[in-house]
């Protein structure tokens, strides 16, 4: 019994650490990354988010408010999700959310789903204009 037990908690701890594994650097999506400026982000009110083991793909993107946003949310690694508070965007998994921001102001970008040890970590920054 107490084997069987060990071996249960050996597989689910080795499938939960599998799931949210190491960091792939590399971007094989085309999308040009955001370097940090935010005078220098381009404000589009459609565009893609994708996730990878502990972090999204750009520190910032930048809408206008009152104009209808679309936004994509695709998982390159590991099981995450979206929410930004505020703005009604709660996808979990890959999935899209259309929103109208009517506020201008910067608002947090974070994963809604406990994906390991970099969850925490796991923010970006909505900028509306």
């Amino acid at each position: 019994m107490r084997k069987w037990l060990l071996s249960a908690i050996f597989l689910s701890t080795l499938f939960v650490l599998a799931a949210c594994g190491g960091k792939d650097t590399s971007n094989d999506t085309g999308q040009v990354e955001d370097t940090g400026s935010s005078d220098e982000a381009s404000v589009s009110n459609e565009f893609n988010i994708s996730a990878i083991n502990f972090e999204f793909d750009q520190a910032e993107y930048t809408v206008n408010a009152g104009e209808e946003v679309k936004i994509s949310f695709a998982n390159e690694e590991g099981m995450h999700g979206i929410a930004i508070d505020g703005l009604d965007v709660d996808i979990k998994g890959d999935g899209e959310a259309t929103f109208t921001p009517t506020e201008p102001g910067e608002y947090t970008i974070y994963c809604n789903i406990p994906c390991g040890t970099g969850h925490d970590d796991m923010k970006s920054t909505l900028i509306v204009k």
